[in-house]
């Protein structure tokens, strides 16, 4: 095909555009101009050949037809990527966000330990003077018991004394 009838075949393409809505959208969204589906001037278009309008017409949609599907695609890619972007900075949010959870975790552990600890001695000071309270009050009970012995004893040989003093 001559370059004269491609040339002649864009300019009925032009004529001819469709009617429809549909491809009325197509150019006002700028879909029918994607660069990476436009044919070169020395490359043939699918399906033409010198019958005429009828073939350039449908060819057109063809065309734009195929513009729309890979704009779909590109778009469709687009978004997949944009998606998979927003998952790793989801990822990185989390991850960051549950090393700052793990060191406050930890923090705190850390200052409830201290707080124990501190209850912990305050508990061992309050037995320990408990237990030295209980020591000396066991070693006073001691000293009574044993002064009681020592009166029992003493009453023991008083009514011995007595009751021998009585028999004779």
């Amino acid at each position: 095909m001559s370059n004269q009838e491609i040339q002649l075949q864009e300019s009925e393409q032009e004529q001819d555009k469709p009617d429809s809505p549909f491809f009325n959208n197509l150019e006002r969204y700028g879909l029918n101009d994607n660069p990476s589906r436009k044919e070169s001037p020395n490359t043939p278009l699918p399906n033409s050949n010198a019958s005429g309008a009828s073939d350039s017409k449908s060819s057109s949609y063809f065309i734009a037809l195929d513009s729309t599907i890979e704009n779909l695609h590109e778009r469709t890619q687009q978004l997949i990527d944009k998606i998979n972007e927003n998952r790793k900075k989801d990822h990185v949010l989390m991850n960051n966000f549950r090393e700052n959870l793990l060191m406050k975790v930890s923090s705190l552990a850390e200052k409830l330990e201290e707080r124990m600890l501190l209850v912990y001695d305050h508990n061992n000071k309050l037995i320990q003077d408990k237990l030295q309270e209980l020591s000396e009050i066991m070693e006073k009970i001691r000293q009574i018991e044993t002064e009681l012995r020592q009166v029992c004893h003493t009453v023991e040989m008083l009514y011995k004394d007595l009751c021998g003093q009585i028999e004779l």
